[in-house]
């Protein structure tokens, strides 16, 4: 499959050019809008292997990609190709792969299926049998191009940062409950359920969180669920302070599994939420209320890609949502008197690499540790230093401070 992209009057357009023999149709010229937003995953990986398996409820192409975990010998060459080498004369060496393995490459083609919801073909089917007994493969479905308000159901870099992150400290998650805050894909809490004993995997939207269960059902040999837990699709509405426990909705909560939350989850996560400035006021306002009703402490990972943009109202490039994320991560990590302490301080990004994709330098990975007040006294002296450290150089850091 040959694709082509060129830009005119606003729009994408991308030709698709169809095999030998097959006769084109409808479907063989795309458009994409200039208001649509193009997956880092189709971008960064043109030739992975994607089926088109079915069109959504309004009509939107979903795609089954794999994605195969690399063991930690690979790992150091995948680092090394994303980031760039000068030659002796100050040039950008660019690393191309052999020819050969170009041209014996296998091709694939899209194909559209049926526009009813779970349709699968029986070559699909087939693909599924051979590959569901490799463990390093993680099959994830998911849109190439959404509006603003469906960004959930793409793929981005932020959850591939996460899922290393996740998969380079799993001794750390072993048998713990974790919490995963606007899910999307469900990408991360499906590695985390590799490790971790309950993962409770949230957003909103009932077609996002139909695709979120599907793919933790396409997964369920990789995921190591025990005692009956494993991966729990539920929704949680940020703008809203109760949990959803209506029993006919698909994906309510028990009284149960709210109880198990608040009694024994110690981990949260969140991976490329922060694009819009209420979303963020939104996610840390769940975060402060669910991690101050938390029985144990708690640790809150959120990754998040400084996404640069030229603006009017600053004549410069800037991003607007990174700094209002970090504005809110400041005040969170304001010491308050009486109520639960909160710690922020940056994770360092060298951890290794087991997916292929760029891991570019505006990607950032935040650690939020939140205390209850009766417990920080006697848990401050156990901090690292270098977590002490860190903390302080960020409320220090003067382009961390509120401006206002």
């Amino acid at each position: 499959m040959q694709l082509t992209e060129t830009r005119a009057h606003g729009r994408f357009r991308g030709h698709v050019k169809p095999p030998e023999g097959h006769k084109a149709g409808t479907m063989d010229q795309v458009t994409f809008h200039c208001d649509t937003v193009l997956s880092d995953v189709h971008l960064l990986l043109p030739n992975a292997r994607h089926l088109m398996t079915r069109l959504n409820s309004v009509g939107q192409p979903v795609f089954l990609s794999r994605f195969r975990i690399l063991p930690r010998d690979e790992e150091k060459e995948v680092c090394s190709l994303s980031h760039s080498c000068l030659d002796e004369d100050g040039d950008l060496d660019v690393v191309r792969k052999p020819a050969e393995t170009v041209q014996g490459r296998e091709t694939a083609h899209p194909i559209i299926l049926s526009q009813a919801e779970g349709a699968i073909s029986d070559d699909e089917e087939e693909v599924k049998e051979e590959e569901m007994d490799m463990k390093d493969l993680i099959m994830i479905e998911h849109t190439m191009a959404t509006p603003l308000e469906d960004v959930g159901k793409q793929i981005w870099r932020g959850a591939f940062l996460l899922s290393d992150f996740i998969l380079s400290n799993s001794a750390a998650f072993t048998r713990a409950t974790v919490l995963e805050l606007g899910a999307g894909t469900g990408l991360a809490s499906i590695v985390m359920g590799h490790a971790a004993k309950t993962v409770y995997c949230t957003d909103v939207g009932e077609d996002l969180l139909r695709m979120c269960e599907r793919n933790v059902h396409l997964n369920q040999r990789f995921i190591a669920a025990s005692d009956n837990c494993g991966v729990k699709v539920r929704q949680l509405d940020w703008t809203s302070d109760d949990f959803l426990t209506d029993a006919e909705s698909e994906f309510g909560w028990s009284e149960d599994e709210i109880s198990d939350l608040h009694d024994n989850t110690t981990v949260i996560i969140a991976a490329d939420v922060c694009y819009d400035d209420e979303l963020s006021d939104a996610l840390f306002r769940t975060l402060y209320r669910i991690s101050s009703n938390l029985l144990h402490p708690s640790t809150a990972y959120i990754s998040i890609e400084k996404r640069l943009n030229f603006t009017l109202s600053h004549m410069d490039v800037s991003c607007e949502a990174y700094d209002h994320f970090r504005r809110c991560l400041e005040q969170l990590a304001e010491p308050k008197e009486k109520e639960t302490r909160f710690t922020v301080s940056p994770v360092s990004c060298s951890f290794p690499q087991f997916f292929q994709y760029d891991r570019v330098k505006e990607l950032e990975l935040w650690k939020v540790s939140a205390c209850p007040f009766k417990t920080t006294s006697s848990s401050a002296s156990s901090q690292s230093p270098d977590e002490n450290d860190a903390a302080l150089k960020l409320n220090t850091n003067p382009e961390f401070r509120s401006k206002s």
